[in-house]
């Protein structure tokens, strides 16, 4: 008769224990993930990988001929950006480009990226409504 009220209590002491672990902190993230699946804001756009993949997908879409992304199209920075964790990662990135004669000409990219697999796609890449 212990054994099973033993089990029970165990059982229910690691239900209430993970009722206070942050969502994303078993999955390695130390909290502040959000909801699984989720987008949540990227906390350091300056970082090498995410600037890299900006300028990758501008000349993707360059490739592409997408949204007027044609061959002047400079690329300057990710200045924002959110990802979500699916099946890899999808990225929206929001980059700051210059127009052949220099004027900021603003993109919003979503690429999706699974580093285990060597894949990267990008999935959109539109005008950004300028700034009012």
């Amino acid at each position: 008769m212990a054994r099973p009220l033993l089990l029970i209590t165990l059982v229910a002491a690691l239900a209430a224990a993970a009722a206070f672990v942050p969502a994303g902190a078993a999955l390695g993230g130390g909290g502040r993930r959000g909801p699984l699946g989720g987008w949540r804001a990227i906390q350091n756009v300056s970082d090498p990988h995410i600037q890299e993949l900006g300028g990758w997908a501008l000349g993707q879409a360059q490739e592409k001929r997408l949204a007027g992304a044609g061959p002047g199209l400079r690329f300057r920075r990710v200045v924002s950006g959110e990802q979500q964790v699916v099946a890899g990662m999808n990225y929206r990135l929001h980059v700051d480009a210059a127009d052949p004669k220099g004027r900021a000409a603003p993109y919003v990219a979503v690429v999706y990226e699974q580093l285990w697999t060597n894949t990267r796609e990008l999935t959109s890449f539109d005008k950004a409504p300028r700034a009012h």
